[in-house]
């Protein structure tokens, strides 16, 4: 259960098709007219609300308003270490596996898009870059995956990373900046 604090707690999913040659990891784009991460990349999920009986059930309920997929469709096979993010909002990962026939729309009220990244695309190292992202109060140089377009950075790239240094022994090393590395670049 989550605690009760003023900052609250979230839940995300981090969904695997079941394809045994070619899984695929799902993402989303933020909406672009969203008032905090707008155009972001992120794992479906969201803050525990009071109706919730568990972080797992926001993870799922949130992952349902945001693509589409019931919980009946979800094999949650782990959770993962809760991080923070640099808001210090607390998010707790889980790991599910859904059908690679699963049928995702993307709820325009919050996502742009609803996209699938071959696991395998992840392990080649080669596709980790370093990119400039600039934002309202923010000008910075991050680590990122850049898949047909869509910048994978952030919090939702330390998930990533460490999904795949857990459960495939990826040894995927960031260098991801810590909160006072994190002021603006100057010009």
């Amino acid at each position: 259960m989550p605690q009760d604090d003023e900052l609250g707690e979230a839940a995300i999913l981090l969904a695997v098709t079941n394809e045994p040659d070619d899984p695929k990891i799902i993402l989303t784009k933020r909406a672009e007219h969203l008032a905090s991460h707008a155009g972001e990349v992120a794992f479906p999920g969201g803050k525990w609300e009071r109706g919730d009986a568990d972080l797992l059930e926001t993870a799922l309920r949130e992952t349902q308003e945001e693509i589409d997929l019931s919980p009946d469709q979800v094999d949650v096979i782990a959770s993962m270490p809760a991080s923070q993010t640099r808001h210090s909002m607390r998010v707790r990962p889980y790991v599910g596996l859904v059908s690679s026939e699963s049928v995702l729309t993307a709820n325009p009220d919050e996502l742009d898009a609803v996209f699938h990244v071959p696991l395998r695309y992840f392990l080649d190292q080669t596709n980790l870059t370093v990119e400039r992202f600039v934002g309202p109060d923010y000008s910075l140089r991050m680590p990122c995956y850049v898949y047909q377009g869509y910048r994978i950075w952030g919090f939702s790239l330390v998930v990533l990373v460490e999904f795949l240094n857990l459960t495939l022994d990826a040894d995927i090393q960031l260098r991801y900046p810590d909160k006072i590395s994190l002021r603006p670049e100057v010009d």
